[in-house]
């Protein structure tokens, strides 16, 4: 069996982090944070659990386990590697962010009722803050060491990503709390948080590709994009009282993403081809 290639590698480690997010935000959902008898890392005095909520609380720990552990192997496999110091130090930089999210991660389910503040909606927000920031670390790391590997060129690849974030939006906003026509389950927020780091990811990529096209200039629009997308997934997972407001806002940085990223596209669509093949 062929081994698989760092890029296959980092490309595993990413999509298992956006995975083990929304497993996170299905656990939350479903009240399954605290089934453990607010016990890290035994669950129900033992450990394995002994109700169904408790093996939703426990799964999402096994992933967490299973996927701290790739991202070190991707770490190790970077420096030890024939990786370049760059995808090296994007991929060390989620690493060194993996202790802090632990330590969160164990917060929302052990210190409720014993320090002010485990449960709560800040410690949840930062909890999904560290996980993006972990997530973004894991796909610049994969960017970084596809580089001279594409067969497309830079400007074929960015107008991909755009086109592709404008039909990714609108199924995120299905999901999400701003449509009315699908309950807001802890099974749509599960992918909710799924397809909104699905955009979140492609962004990323485009703003890393768009530098070498003939429409670098329009690049503030992209982080303008990011950025709403970005505000959207923390609305979705009501870090705010979801009032008539915050629905508005959420309509509008949809708004915003939608309108950014389609003027970006079609500046690129109309941009010459750069001719390249490869990423410089």
């Amino acid at each position: 069996m062929k081994r698989p290639s760092y890029r296959q590698f980092a490309l595993f480690a990413t999509g298992l982090t956006g995975i083990l997010v929304a497993l996170g935000v299905y656990t939350a959902a479903t009240g399954s944070g605290l089934a453990c008898s607010q016990q890290w890392p035994l669950c129900d005095n033992g450990l394995l659990p002994q109700s169904v909520p408790s093996f939703i609380e426990w799964f999402h720990r096994l992933v967490a386990m299973v996927t701290g552990f790739v991202i070190i192997g991707v770490v190790a496999a970077a420096w030890l590697g024939e990786q370049s110091r760059r995808t090296a130090l994007y991929a060390t930089a989620g690493l060194v962010l993996l202790p802090l999210q632990i330590s969160l991660g164990a917060a929302t389910v052990t210190l409720n009722g014993s320090i002010p503040g485990g449960y709560s909606v800040p410690t949840q927000a930062a909890h999904l803050l560290v996980a993006l920031a972990i997530f973004t670390a894991l796909i610049l790391t994969m960017l970084s060491a596809m580089r001279g590997n594409y067969q497309r060129s830079a400007t074929e690849r960015s107008r991909f990503a755009l086109f592709a974030v404008l039909a990714l939006l609108p199924v995120n906003a299905l999901f999400g709390r701003v449509t009315p026509l699908l309950d807001y389950s802890p099974g749509a927020q599960a992918l909710f948080v799924l397809t909104a780091l699905a955009t979140f990811a492609t962004l990323v990529a485009a703003i890393v590709w768009l530098p070498m096209t003939g429409v670098a200039r329009y690049r503030p629009a992209l982080g303008a994009a990011l950025a709403s997308v970005f505000i959207v997934t923390l609305l979705g997972r009501d870090i705010v009282v979801y009032s008539a407001t915050a629905h508005l806002v959420n309509w509008v940085l949809y708004a915003v993403a939608f309108a950014a990223v389609a003027f970006v596209a079609y500046a690129a669509q109309t941009a010459p081809r750069d001719g390249r093949s490869v990423l410089a």
